[in-house]
């Protein structure tokens, strides 16, 4: 039995486990309208996308200068956010999920299918943000407005966290995750209170999984100041950084580590490399046909079930995450993790939607006899 086969046998089996072991997410919410921009249009309802991302670079440079216009087509408006996205994952794999996000005050109505899936959730924010999703064959592009996060600091932390819920939460949960630092202006000094008020009073040490967002955009001093509190995490949990291709060169970077390839061995040594920089309890890194982890007992790599014309890419990277998690919760190897993963995003982008227990087992089976 090959181990994509064996990994179907032992999740289908033990996927029940999940319901005793809740996950609490924080903290960011989005709006996401999913727009493809139209190279022509041949009738009222027949029309040729723009296929690539380099194909739009080309549009808008030929533009500079002139006057242009585009058409785009919204197909719809999404919940998304990073927390969203992975909420939505272990949700629906059957994991309790407490949310605290910023899902606007009252909640949007683009989130009451995640409402509906949380054990608990909460609005930690007046208003969400709002993203552009450009979908092309080869990637996506995002413009996020992201204004209205500056809002969230760790004086609004405070009130949040005065009635002990999240606390409590964390108390029970098996696993904590964060996500999106990049677009919130204070989340450095967010995160170090959570470390400080939180996290050093937990009764046992658990897995931390953070997710940055692509920090391009930041100063290497802000980058550089929230790593040095990734690495303060690990004296109370079991921290572990989960990085695309892109987040993880621009750590490198700032880290002064070699950038990686889209290679096996490459972000399997990049993983290592960042991991031993932070001295955190494991790293991994997710591209688009490979994925990669690094802890103390050695670093991995495995190639996923790629998917040359997705339904749907955005939030991909977050179901890899949902996956990785929930081999996490079940203490699975480092492989097993990371095909999990590759499962879990592979399923999303095939079918536009997260993938329950049962069909995640389903999927793995059909991918071990090369079906997808």
């Amino acid at each position: 039995m090959n181990e994509l086969a064996q990994l179907s046998e032992t999740f289908g089996k033990r996927s029940a486990e999940l319901k005793s072991l809740p996950i609490v997410a924080g903290f960011d919410g989005f709006v996401d309208e999913i727009i493809s921009v139209v190279e022509e249009r041949s009738s009222l309802k027949e029309w040729t996308p723009v296929g690539t991302i380099a194909r739009f670079g080309e549009l808008v440079s030929a533009a500079a200068g002139k006057s242009s216009l585009r058409e785009i087509v919204v197909h719809r408006m999404d919940a998304g956010g990073c927390t969203v996205n992975l909420g939505d994952g272990v949700a629906t794999l059957g994991i309790p999920l407490h949310a605290f996000a910023t899902l606007g005050e009252p909640i949007h109505s683009a989130f009451a299918g995640l409402v509906k899936k949380c054990a608990s959730c909460r609005s930690w924010g007046a208003t969400p943000g709002r993203t552009l999703a450009f979908e092309f064959a080869d990637g996506k592009y995002m413009l996020s407005a992201v204004s209205q996060l500056a809002d969230f600091t760790p004086e609004y932390l405070d009130s949040m966290l005065a009635d002990g819920f999240y606390q409590q939460c964390c108390e029970k949960a098996g696993l904590l995750a964060m996500t999106d630092w990049s677009l919130y202006p204070h989340m450095t000094a967010c995160w170090d209170k959570l470390n400080t008020q939180v996290f050093s009073k937990l009764p046992k040490r658990i897995p931390l999984y953070l997710d940055l967002v692509d920090p391009s955009s930041r100063a290497d001093a802000d980058i550089a100041d929230m790593l040095k509190v990734v690495s303060k995490f690990e004296s109370n949990v079991e921290t572990i950084l989960g990085l695309n291709g892109v987040e993880a060169n621009v750590v490198s970077r700032v880290l002064g580590l070699p950038a990686g390839q889209e290679t096996e061995q490459s972000i399997a040594d990049q993983a290592a490399a960042i991991r031993a920089k932070l001295g955190i309890s494991a790293v991994s890194i997710h591209c688009v046909k490979i994925a990669s982890m690094a802890d103390a007992s050695g670093s991995y790599a495995v190639a996923g079930p790629y998917c040359p014309k997705p339904k749907k890419s955005t939030g991909a990277g977050d179901r890899f995450n949902a996956g990785f998690c929930a081999g996490t919760l079940l203490k699975l190897s480092q492989r097993e993790r990371l095909l999990l993963g590759c499962a879990c995003s592979g399923f999303f982008v095939r079918e536009a939607r997260s993938a329950t227990a049962e069909e995640l087992a389903a999927f793995i089976g059909k991918w071990s006899r090369s079906e997808v």
